[in-house]
């Protein structure tokens, strides 16, 4: 079962903290950085990751200076999503119980994954029965999945149609 918990806001504060060392390391080569995903929404349940979207004008630059970099604070760099979304750089920060506690996703800010991502959080944090219609969705979807990837699937058809809600 997919382990979902109730808003905690000190997730922006989580997100803050990353942001710094983040910057600290990387900042000379990255456009932006936000915090994506549910615990990115006021009230909404969620996983208890804390997303990052990275923001770069060249993933070029990203496989040369930022993987090398991001790996060495702790974060995992996983490969083999990029068949799926060769446009996305993936990391994983696990803590001492191998728990996931931060997910970085590095991309073009030209990019429809940027772009949506930032489109779909603005969106929920504007539209809280929205957010909330979300929630129960996840809340309905969690029992029946153990792998977060076909966990992720089954929130698809909820998010696409959320991103034509918001681009209308």
């Amino acid at each position: 079962m997919i382990n979902l918990i109730p808003y905690n806001s000190s997730w922006p504060t989580l997100y803050q903290q990353e942001k710094i060392v983040l910057l600290k390391h990387i900042n000379h080569w990255i456009n932006t950085i936000e915090h994506i995903g549910s615990t990115s929404v006021p009230k909404l349940t969620a996983k208890p990751i804390i997303d990052i979207l990275i923001g770069v004008e060249s993933l070029k630059v990203a496989d040369q200076y930022i993987i090398p970099t991001i790996t060495k604070l702790n974060y995992s760099y996983i490969a083999k999503y990029e068949k799926e979304l060769p446009e996305r750089r993936y990391f994983q920060c696990l803590n001492h119980q191998r728990q996931h506690t931060h997910h970085i996703h590095l991309v073009e800010t030209t990019s429809d994954f940027y772009k949506s991502h930032l489109l779909f959080r603005d969106y929920l944090r504007a539209h809280p029965r929205v957010a909330k219609q979300y929630a129960q969705h996840k809340l309905k979807l969690a029992p029946q999945f153990t792998d977060s990837n076909e966990y992720a699937q089954a929130k698809t058809h909820f998010i696409q149609e959320t991103l034509r809600q918001a681009r209308q």
